[in-house]
């Protein structure tokens, strides 16, 4: 029995030797086709990798050239790469910045911080959607320069495997600086280097704590956060990493507060360089043009280089002879040729504090620069300049305007109204016009009125910029056509391949024959006998004053039959200037200006053509008289415009 016993025992002991064999040769088997597995995907994924040690070294993108009308350079923009920088020569606060905000774990993940993965995709799901990601330094590093920016993912582990790389071939240190060095930080910089030249005009090593927390900011999003594009979005990024920092344990909260307090400069200008505000204009329609930069580009555009640095000069002389004394915090200047083209762009006094566009992007109560607008609407509803109009005081509901020396002449002629900048006659002829023919009238000259104006556009106070105000005023020295303001002639490849060339005109006529003549003649009255005296050429010229309520804007727009020139001074804060009108310091710097731009050119007339009408005349008439006849007929359906419940500040001259 025992035998039998033992004998079974050795049967199924053989038998589990046998399964474990069994079991054995089909892990083993497992194992061997698992390893030919890994290492077919890893090959699959390695494939179509670049060369890693080749695309260590910086590459460029295509330059692109801005060139004046003459063919002077006035901007190379490319790829700026800055000088390499060295952990140990930067402030501690810019690695700390960027640590901070963008990989706090740095130092004690292997490439792939596993954690804050896990921690992404937690935040992610209870967001329901990505607010977070999990991408490491290293795996940035591994992106930006071997990588494209594909979303796939075959490129998403060919990133990791690269991460890998970088960590065993590289020291933490190493590929902390590798990525300092290369980073994009926006307006075509690439490295912390560029990037504090260009936003602040001192090298990397140089920055303080704000600056430091800005341009770790700007790794999130470079476009959004520029503070060239934004200060406000770039503060408020700024105020987010001095948190981290803080959160991190980089700094107290008390320096922090001192950090918050420090100011950051704006980036300085190349020497030699000219219109840079004009550039940067120029270079925002560049792609919609051309699309992507993929070579080196040659952009020729509408500038005078002599009349620009005219420009420039003039507007800087009158900043430091009475900005102070006048508290004039800085202008705009803008010259442009009837058909659009703008030949001189001064954004500002001094581009290397401030890249703000004051001629393009500043939107401003244009006062009575806007009343050539009431006064065309007036001629369409049937005004003539010789008409009789009340010069007295106007009430329209709550709102009460006055002149702007508060006296009244009793009946004057529309003319005179207009060449005086008499504020009730204005009122009364966007009365007699209807608001709605001058929101339309203004909508056709390139002017948005806004949804429901009320009487009070008949003083000018819709928003504009310098750009829109000068534009609209091209159709009086053209003969009545509208404009689309440009800047760009033709854009062609390094191998002279044309890529663009402007054709084409603007939206087509806007007014009718005998309007032009009418506007002519009132406002060549404005600078013989009017409101804009100072602003008298040597040749016919036309133009309008405008003030702003409490001396907010200064403007004086105006034309020859050449060219067409507005000039705005005032204080990016809306602050008031001290007693300075449309009719003193902007009708100089306008006169001076246009005497630099007509150097050499013989004089001409404007445009003043006679009443008598062609076919196309009377057709444009027609049509204009349907349209004038539709307004009337809303007009009365709708409510009577709303006027101010309080009654604004002067405005005049």
């Amino acid at each position: 029995m025992a035998r039998k016993k033992s004998k079974r025992a050795k049967k199924a002991t053989t038998a589990k030797a046998s399964i474990w064999r069994r079991i054995g040769k089909w892990i083993a088997t497992l194992c061997v086709w698992g390893l030919i597995a890994s290492l077919f995907v890893v090959g699959w994924f390695y494939t179509g990798l670049p060369d890693l040690e080749d695309n260590l070294a910086p590459s460029r993108r295509p330059t692109l050239w801005i060139l004046a009308a003459d063919g002077k350079e006035l901007a190379a923009v490319g790829d700026l790469y800055g000088i390499p920088v060295k952990l140990a020569d930067l402030p501690p606060s810019l690695p700390q910045a960027v640590l901070a905000t963008e990989d706090r774990r740095f130092y004690d993940h292997f490439g792939i911080d596993l954690i804050g993965l896990a921690r992404a995709t937690v935040t992610n799901v209870r967001a329901g959607r990505i607010v977070q990601g999990g991408s490491t330094i290293t795996q940035q590093v591994a992106k930006n320069l071997f990588l494209s920016s594909e979303r796939t993912y075959k490129r998403k582990i060919q990133e990791v495997m690269l991460a890998l790389w970088l960590e065993h071939r590289f020291s933490k240190d190493q590929i902390l600086e590798l990525y300092l060095n290369r980073v994009y930080l926006g307006a075509s910089t690439y490295g912390v280097d560029a990037a504090a030249r260009k936003y602040f005009s001192r090298p990397a090593s140089q920055l303080n704590v704000w600056q430091s927390a800005m341009l770790a900011g700007l790794l999130k999003a470079p476009s959004r956060y520029n503070p060239h594009n934004s200060d406000a979005r770039a503060t408020d990024r700024t105020r987010v990493v001095l948190a981290n920092m803080v959160a991190a344990g980089y700094l107290s909260e008390s320096d922090a507060k001192k950090a918050r307090s420090l100011s950051s400069k704006r980036k300085a200008v190349r020497p030699g360089q000219i219109a840079p505000h004009f550039v940067d204009w120029v270079l925002d329609y560049v792609g919609d043009y051309v699309g992507a930069r993929d070579r080196d580009l040659f952009v020729q555009t509408t500038l005078d280089s002599k009349v620009q640095v005219a420009a420039e000069k003039r507007l800087r002389a009158t900043l430091a002879k009475s900005g102070k004394s006048r508290r004039i915090g800085d202008g705009a200047v803008l010259l442009m040729r009837p058909d659009g083209a703008v030949t001189a762009m001064v954004g500002g006094e001094n581009y290397g504090e401030s890249q703000f566009n004051r001629a393009t992007q500043a939107r401003r109560q244009p006062g009575s620069a806007f009343k050539p607008v009431v006064y065309l609407a007036g001629l369409k509803a049937g005004l003539s300049p010789d008409d009789l109009i009340d010069d007295a005081p106007v009430k329209i509901g709550k709102w009460q305007p006055r002149n702007f020396n508060s006296k009244y002449a009793g009946k004057i002629t529309v003319a005179d109204g207009l060449a005086k900048s008499v504020n009730t006659v204005a009122v009364r002829v966007a009365m007699k016009a209807g608001i709605n023919r001058v929101a339309s009238t203004s909508r056709s000259l390139g002017i948005d009125p806004g949804e429901k104006p009320d009487a009070s556009i008949a003083l000018g106070t819709v928003e504009t910029s310098l750009l829109e105000l000068t534009a609209a005023y091209t159709a009086f020295a053209n003969g009545g056509d509208g404009v689309i303001p440009y800047g760009i002639v033709e854009i062609r490849d390094g191998g002279g391949e044309i890529l663009y060339r402007r054709k084409g005109a603007g939206p087509g006529k806007v007014m009718q024959p005998r309007h032009v003549g009418a506007m002519n003649r009132m406002l060549r009255q404005v600078i013989d006998t009017g409101t804009g005296k100072a602003a008298k050429l040597d040749r016919e010229a036309a133009g309008k004053t405008g003030t702003s309520q409490n001396y907010r804007d200064a403007w004086f727009v105006g034309y020859t039959a050449d060219f067409v020139a507005g000039v705005w001074l005032g204080n990016d804060n809306g602050a008031a200037m001290k007693n300075v009108t449309g009719g003193s310091f902007p009708a100089r710097i306008w006169r001076d200006v246009m005497k630099a731009a007509h150097s050499g050119m013989p004089a001409r007339s404007l445009p003043s053509p006679s009443g008598g009408q062609g076919f196309f005349e009377k057709l444009f008439g027609a049509i204009e008289d349907v349209k004038q006849e539709a307004s009337k007929v809303i007009e009365n359906a709708e409510p009577a415009s709303k006027a101010p419940d309080f009654p604004p500040a002067p405005y005049g001259n």
